[in-house]
């Protein structure tokens, strides 16, 4: 087994909208919805889609580049007796390759590589779907 810690850090800008940042420097905002920004689900969708998209991609674009790579992740939003949550994930693959050999082999493989992206190489995914416990913890003061 190996290890390697991963960090982003929340800030508040303002009332319920945080800004992200990542170790190398990058940031993205989320809010509650009521802007433009993602919300905390919708990035856990993205994080999902995008983990599996890079798999995917990763593996078929060995045999031709996409002419289409387009990606869908819905899930419901559940409140009820086990608190919110969301239920029924689901990663719907739109994938097109070009007429001719390389795209044929890039098709052949196409359900492979999104199984194999589920089953054990997504690992935002994997650890949804394995339950990771989640520590909340109060820090020391800033």
């Amino acid at each position: 087994m190996s290890r390697r810690a991963t960090e982003v850090v929340l800030t508040r800008i303002s009332s319920s909208e945080f800004r992200a940042t990542n170790e190398r420097g990058g940031h993205i905002t989320m809010g509650t919805g009521d802007s433009p920004e993602f919300t905390p689900v919708e990035l856990l969708l993205a994080a999902i889609a995008g983990c599996g998209s890079i798999d995917v991609d990763m593996v078929t674009a060995r045999r031709a580049t996409p002419e289409a790579f387009k990606v869908t992740a819905t899930g419901d939003r559940v409140k009820d007796g086990d608190g919110n949550r969301v239920d029924d994930i689901r990663i719907s693959f739109n994938v097109t390759f070009p007429e001719g050999e390389d795209g044929d082999r890039a098709r052949r493989i196409l359900d492979s590589a999104i199984g194999q992206a589920h089953d054990r190489l997504c690992t935002v995914s994997r650890t949804v779907e394995l339950g990771t416990p989640v520590v909340m913890e109060r820090g020391a003061s800033a």
